[in-house]
């Protein structure tokens, strides 16, 4: 994943982009060629016998996917549901491989991923990681046939997985940078492709610039809720009380600075230390010669083996706009209909 130099060329047409825009063009031939291959039946997309969400983004770095995904799975439980994940497991060892396994709560993040593990801490669904997602989505059904939707984290772009509802994020402090396709900017596929999913769900503003009809756009709010030790979770406080304390906010995630946003709005006083998105934490990162650090709970989940009392991790939760529950309701109503 880009580091923030990076996102600061794709924010705009600089030197550097322009000077990337034909392996640009040739990407976007890529995608396009490739999209249209699947839609024409050229490559083979596999049905799963149950219901299939997929949560993504048509841009690189991070846009609220996981908070939402464990948002979404909490309200499909209130409704009756009992939904699974499927992952591909970025940023651990078995992303390389050709498996499929389940996620435990106390799964090495190192190897399966850390959203995986920390949307199995979080969440009581079925967890199951695989590059073939196809082949995770069945794995999980043989070992959990009680599940009876699914939920494809990060799988806008797996095509093989033939899924009935496409949710993607945005962040609303990125947007879609300068709108050109990687290398030169952000973009996965081309904007317009938001124009067929079902909703688009923004994080941080009502609406997005984009293709797709307001009745279709959510709000969704990133909100802190408590703080809690990496060594000991069952210690616990409000965020607040970490005011006063120079603290050393430290952030692998795909947007640091929303983490860092954050803090501030809490009135917390800190130092940066932004590290690429899935950063293999050591326990050198988070050496500041004793000062207190804070963390977000996904890079937390890589640092439990080395941590100590004076680590804190900020525990945050996704707000919705309840008309999204209610828009994905009619989606599944008319799958089950079909």
């Amino acid at each position: 994943m880009p580091r923030f130099d990076t996102a600061r060329h794709w924010s705009r047409l600089s030197l550097r982009s322009a000077l990337l825009l034909p392996l640009s063009w040739l990407f976007l031939l890529v995608v396009t060629l490739r999209r249209r291959a699947f839609a024409r039946g050229w490559f083979a997309t596999h049905r799963v016998d149950v219901p299939v969400i997929v949560i993504g983004n048509v841009s690189v770095g991070g846009t609220g996917k996981t908070p939402l995904t464990i948002w979404l799975v909490h309200h499909l439980i209130e409704r009756g549901w009992h939904p699974g994940v499927v992952s591909r497991g970025y940023g651990g060892s078995a992303s390389d491989e050709r498996v499929s396994e389940p996620v435990r709560v106390h799964s090495d993040p190192m190897r399966v991923g850390d959203e995986p593990v920390l949307i199995a801490r979080r969440t009581p669904a079925p967890v199951w990681i695989g590059v073939d997602r196809v082949f995770a989505a069945h794995a999980l059904r043989r070992e959990h046939p009680e599940c009876d939707v699914l939920i494809a984290d990060d799988g806008l772009q797996h095509y093989a997985l033939a899924r009935d509802v496409e949710v993607a994020v945005v962040d609303a402090g990125l947007g879609f940078g300068n709108r050109r396709m990687l290398p030169s900017g952000p973009l996965r596929e081309p904007v317009k492709r938001l124009a067929v999913v079902d909703a688009l769900v923004v994080n941080g503003a009502p609406r997005a610039d984009a293709p797709v009809p307001e009745a279709a756009q959510f709000e969704m709010r990133i909100v802190a809720t408590r703080v809690y030790r990496l060594d000991d979770p069952t210690v616990s406080a409000e965020p607040e009380s970490l005011r006063g304390i120079r603290l050393h906010a430290v952030a692998g995630i795909g947007y640091p600075e929303r983490f860092f946003a954050l803090l501030t709005a809490l009135g917390l006083t800190f130092v940066e230390h932004p590290f690429a998105d899935h950063h293999p934490f050591v326990a050198s990162d988070l050496d500041f010669a004793g000062e207190a650090v804070i963390l977000t709970e996904k890079d937390a989940v890589k640092c439990l083996r080395f941590g100590a009392s004076h680590h804190w991790v900020l525990a945050v939760e996704a707000q919705v706009d309840p008309a999204f529950g209610a828009h994905l309701e009619r989606c599944l109503a008319r799958v089950r209909a079909r």
